[in-house]
């Protein structure tokens, strides 16, 4: 199943336009054919905003994934944003909330679908307003927190208002706010003045509770919201614990031409040009702008001594860059092989471990210490010269110390059982095998190699460009001819001989 196609062309006006016509259509059944109202301006805000909560929640719950790892995002932020404030001291609860974001995405995407069906069919209409309003208000600051960092620069603290300065999209650490997962990306700008949008009618559909039409008998409404709970926890858990999302709104799709689409994103990013340059008076704070060839033209007037450039205005690129432009894998010693990737005609597989989950400790050894003897011998009676001759004394065992790594035992596993048969595989057919992770060094791959026997060639990148690109710790991949063929979850491989090869 892969709707990724025909449902990423949707943008958040089309969107709106869509919640709103099913709205009207349900809004009309239950006034004319059901009869079931009591006030239809609520009824209708009631079926609205139950089927936006709906259609957010679910493009969410199919990746529960990509919401943990933005959740990782904020978390990060808040952290340094708290740290040096007076209320510094709730900055530890951050990492550990990091390190919690799964359960906490599971949590807020089930509760904002049972939010949507609680709407709809009127369950608890006083109970469900206040917890809606206030998830809306959660969301609202969230998005209006990201939005507003793009006016505090760098090495300024968010709290620091007096510091702020002219907005820059650049200044912003969540680029955006993932409230329709990857099936839509919104801008925190745009995404803040929506979330602004929907307590207009969050709050009449608040104070209108006893106006709520309600579906059903009240034990038939209680028991739709305790099955849904039950189906939602399980069809999230399937969608990341099992297997990879069954639908793929990220540019790294089964069957997307990677190699094509770089090229195509780095050709359209070399044609941008720069249309206007922002400067801002070190010395009173003047801010100006010009253009590129006033600025070209003038730049002698403008001396880095006593300005600063604040921003460049650039042209927008034909094609819009996404994680495809940023694709680099390296190896451990510096070498890009991306190109090497892409460029093979033949199958090769990519094993991808965003992380690593090894710990290191310092350990102690016991090695052999060679002990040398150094004479001085004469071998030129006539010019006396004399030269120096080493020659074995002893050997002595030696204590030394290093860093060894302690490795997930499940994790491990996986390797073990899943990885390792697929390289010897690999090998024994001449197919190449990749393993790219992130963020780890060169010693704890030797330990995992070590570890387990595998024999590829390792390679580094960018943790963030590995999650994009599989679901999966590890996640296996097929690539030929820059395209992936297919991809897996580490527990779904179908086997060399029937990936399809």
């Amino acid at each position: 199943m892969n709707l990724s196609i025909s449902l990423i062309s949707f943008t958040l006006p089309s969107l709106v336009v869509t919640f709103t016509i099913v709205a009207i259509v349900m809004t009309l059944l239950m006034v004319f054919v059901f009869k079931n109202h009591n006030n239809k301006l609520v009824t209708y805000l009631q079926n609205f905003l139950g089927v936006w909560y709906l259609f957010s929640g679910f493009v969410k719950a199919i990746d529960p994934l990509g919401t943990s790892y933005k959740l990782e995002q904020y978390f990060t932020e808040f952290e340094t944003t708290f740290e040096p404030t007076w209320i510094g001291f709730i900055s530890p609860m951050f990492p550990w909330m990091s390190s919690m974001a799964i359960y906490i995405s599971i949590f807020v995407i089930i509760l904002e679908i049972l939010l949507g069906i609680a709407l709809i069919i009127g369950w608890r209409p006083n109970f469900t307003g206040r917890v809606f309003f206030a998830l809306l208000v959660f969301f609202t600051a969230l998005t209006g927190f990201t939005y507003l960092t793009g006016y505090v620069g760098e090495g300024t603290n968010f709290f620091e208002f007096s510091k702020w300065g002219a907005f820059n999209e650049n200044n912003m650490k969540v680029k955006d706010c993932g409230c329709f997962g990857d099936f839509i990306k919104l801008l925190p700008k745009t995404s803040f003045f929506k979330d602004v949008f929907l307590l207009i009618p969050a709050i009449i559909v608040l104070y209108k509770h006893k106006d709520w039409h309600q579906l059903f008998s009240s034990g038939i409404r209680s028991s739709i919201m305790v099955a849904s709970t039950l189906g939602l926890l399980i069809y999230c858990i399937s969608n990341f614990s099992w297997d990879i999302p069954h639908t793929d709104f990220r540019p790294f799709k089964a069957g997307a031409n990677i190699k094509a689409e770089r090229n195509a994103q780095l050709d359209a990013m070399g044609s941008v040009q720069i249309l206007k340059w922002i400067l801002k008076n070190k010395a009173d704070g003047k801010v100006v702008e010009l253009s590129n060839a006033v600025y070209m033209k003038e730049f002698q007037s403008y001396p880095k001594a006593e300005w600063e450039i604040i921003d460049q205005i650039k042209s927008k690129p034909a094609i819009e860059a996404n994680k495809i432009s940023e694709m680099e894998f390296s190896s451990f010693d510096g070498y890009d092989l991306t190109d090497e990737i892409l460029d093979d005609s033949e199958a090769s597989f990519l094993i991808v471990a965003h992380k690593m989950y090894a710990t290191g400790f310092e350990d102690t050894k016991v090695v052999l210490d060679t002990i040398w003897k150094m004479d001085t011998v004469q071998v030129a009676e006539k010019d006396k010269e004399e030269v120096i001759v080493r020659s074995f004394d002893r050997a002595v065992e030696k204590t030394v110390k290093f860093t060894n790594y302690k490795w997930d035992e499940d994790y491990l596993a996986d390797w073990k059982e899943k990885i390792k048969p697929l390289a010897d595989k690999a090998k024994e057919k001449g197919v190449k095998m990749y393993v790219v992770s992130g963020g780890t060094s060169e010693e704890v791959v030797e330990s995992l190699v070590r570890e387990t026997g595998i024999n590829a060639k390792f390679l580094t990148a960018d943790d963030i460009l590995l999650k994009t690109i599989v679901r999966s710790n590890p996640g296996i991949v097929l690539w030929k001819n820059g395209t992936i063929v297919n991809k897996w979850h580490k527990s779904k491989f179908p086997g060399f001989d029937n990936c399809g090869i």
